[in-house]
């Protein structure tokens, strides 16, 4: 199966950068224990970017034990089990998330990621479409459920999604290179190679920055 590095980057779980405000679902009014939970969230992150993975879901863990209904708190420790490769594990903190906040759409469109990875396409595709009914903007859903049905031989749904994704983000290049394949395989190499070269070209611009 042809795959490219595009794709596989197309698919890694977004986790924030900072953190202004701990939850919107929750109300903290200690001052104390806002301050805790803010410090165990940052240090987890920062431990994240520095691929510490192990570290990162310990301080995400003391969080969640702070304030047992903080979904984004789940959230976190599951792109961080995701990147140890615990995948049903990062789903138990997915469901978590959702069973808090029905309408997280990250946490369905990562759940579908690991979902997607332990090859139950179905499931991963019912994910993402939850996600896009949350968020009909929601361009990386598109494409991932696009890869999802790539993979599960439906090539012109597939084709439909990444061209939404693309519709919503025209500079998406994953995209591209991805519908590229789903017309490859469907014996239009003259499209697929029209896909690739905007891939190019957007990768390369990209790198120029």
């Amino acid at each position: 199966m042809k795959k490219t590095d595009s794709y596989n980057t197309s698919i890694v779980p977004y986790i924030p950068t900072g953190l202004t405000k701990v939850s919107t679902s929750i109300e903290i009014t200690d001052k104390i224990l806002t301050e805790r939970v803010e410090y165990y969230i940052n240090q987890g992150f920062e431990k994240y970017d520095l691929k510490d993975f192990e570290g990162a879901i310990s301080d995400f863990t003391k969080a969640i034990a702070l304030v047992p209904g903080f979904a984004s708190g789940y959230y976190y420790r599951g792109v961080s089990k995701y990147d140890l490769l615990k995948y049903e594990d990062a789903i138990e903190d997915y469901t978590k998330a959702i069973e808090i906040d029905p309408f997280f759409s990250l946490a369905f469109n990562n759940r579908g990621i690991s979902k997607y990875e332990l090859q139950d396409y179905q499931g991963a595709i019912e994910d993402y479409t939850k996600a896009i009914e949350i968020n009909p903007k929601f361009a990386f859903a598109f494409n991932n459920r696009g890869v999802a049905k790539f993979d599960s031989g439906e090539y012109r749904d597939a084709i439909e999604d990444y061209t939404k994704a693309i519709e919503i983000n025209p500079a998406y290049a994953n995209a591209y290179n991805n519908r590229g394949d789903a017309k490859k395989a469907l014996g239009d190499p003259r499209g697929a190679s029209v896909d690739y070269e905007q891939y190019n070209n957007l990768r390369i611009n990209d790198s120029d920055k």
